[in-house]
């Protein structure tokens, strides 16, 4: 079974996620350790280590 677009989260939910996102960005930008943005925003530091790599990759999108 695929998942709606977005996950299955409503435009809010989706907004939300993404203001959090580009938030860790500041920080990652700032030279936070993934540890550190997983702290702040309550994440695994696999996902702090994801949005590093994605905005090293393609920047903020």
């Amino acid at each position: 079974m695929r998942y709606p677009d977005g996950g299955g989260l409503t435009a809010e939910e989706r907004a939300r996620r993404e203001h959090v996102r580009l938030a860790a960005a500041d920080l990652i930008e700032v030279g936070a350790s993934d540890a550190e943005v997983a702290r702040r925003f309550r994440v695994t530091r696999m996902s702090a280590n994801r949005w590093r790599r994605a905005l090293a990759s393609g920047g903020r999108q």
